[in-house]
């Protein structure tokens, strides 16, 4: 594309994953400024957001804030936005229902990961950590018929990049193994198979 992109996030982040992996899959190239210290209180940092949240696009317009803007932007950019396949655009009452569920269950990793940071004991939040094990068994009971739901012409979804996104994070940040999920565990496996996916593996960043 023409205009100059700038992604800022984690390479550890899930939701930072999940926009480079929209774009790799698009096809819109993307600059990538790292945050560094996730402890930091300037939103500078963050670019400009006032949220002191990743992933942030910056591009001739200014700073876009969170995952589904930005993917939504990128589906726009790409010129292929009817092969994209965003949060909101199938009236499926199952589509719908697990897009609910994958963000909830990583925002929950989030919570938890950040606990144990903090020294805490995940199991000291008992009910975090058995709504994210009840949000992982529904997804794995209705993931091939997820999968079977989404149009067969596209060329990524969110639903089924935020779901890779966070059942290969779960285990990498120890806060969940994911092999008692076995549809999940395939799910991953299978999707980890694209170029995006293999392009993206999550790792700390480094100054």
């Amino acid at each position: 594309m023409a205009d100059a992109l700038t992604l800022v996030g984690r390479s550890s982040s899930h939701f930072t994953r999940v926009a480079r992996m929209f774009a790799l899959d698009l096809g819109v190239s993307l600059a990538f400024r790292p945050v560094l210290d996730m402890t930091s209180l300037d939103p500078a940092i963050y670019g400009d957001n006032p949220a002191l949240k990743v992933p942030v696009l910056i591009d001739e317009a200014g700073a876009l804030f969170g995952t589904e803007n930005i993917c939504r932007e990128l589906a726009r950019r790409s010129g292929r936005r009817d092969q994209a396949i965003l949060r909101g655009d199938l009236a499926s009452r199952l589509v719908a229902n697990a897009e609910e569920m994958i963000l909830h269950g990583m925002q929950t990793d989030v919570i938890l990961v950040i606990q144990a940071n903090a020294g805490g004991d995940a199991a000291a939040s008992p009910k975090a950590r058995r709504s994210l094990e009840n949000v992982l068994g529904d997804l794995d009971a209705h993931v091939d018929e997820l999968v079977a739901a989404l149009p067969a012409g596209r060329l990524v979804s969110f639903c089924e990049t935020a779901l890779y996104c966070l059942v290969t994070h779960l285990p990498w940040r120890k806060v969940l193994a994911i092999e008692a999920y076995g549809r999940l565990a395939a799910f991953g496996a299978r999707y980890g198979e694209r170029a995006s996916a293999r392009a993206t593996a999550y790792r700390f960043d480094a100054a």
